[in-house]
C-alpha cells in the first residue's frame, strides 16, 4: 500500500509541475501576443488621427474656397457684360 500512494504522489506532483509550467508558458504567449495587438492598435489609432487632422484641415479651408470662387465667378460675369 505505502509503495502505490509513493507512486501516486509522485506522478500527482510531476503533474502538477507540467501544469503549471504549462500554464506559466500559455499566460507568457498570451502577454506578448496582446502586447503586440495594443502596439497595432495603438499605430492604427495614430494614422486615423492624422487622417482626421487632415480631413478637418480641408473641411476649414472649403467654405472659403468655395466663397473665392463665388467671387471670381461674379467677376468673370462682370467681365463678360462689359466686355
Amino acid at each position: 500500500m505505502g509503495e502505490a500512494v509513493l507512486t501516486a504522489l509522485i506522478t500527482g506532483g510531476l503533474s502538477l509541475i507540467g501544469v503549471v509550467v504549462t500554464c506559466l508558458a500559455t499566460a507568457k504567449k498570451n502577454e506578448n501576443a496582446l502586447k503586440i495587438s495594443q502596439a497595432v492598435t495603438d499605430t492604427k489609432i495614430d494614422e486615423l488621427t492624422r487622417e482626421v487632422r487632415e480631413h478637418n484641415g480641408f473641411a476649414r479651408r472649403m467654405p472659403v474656397v468655395e466663397e473665392q470662387i463665388k467671387v471670381i465667378n461674379h467677376r468673370l460675369t462682370d467681365l463678360e457684360r462689359g466686355g
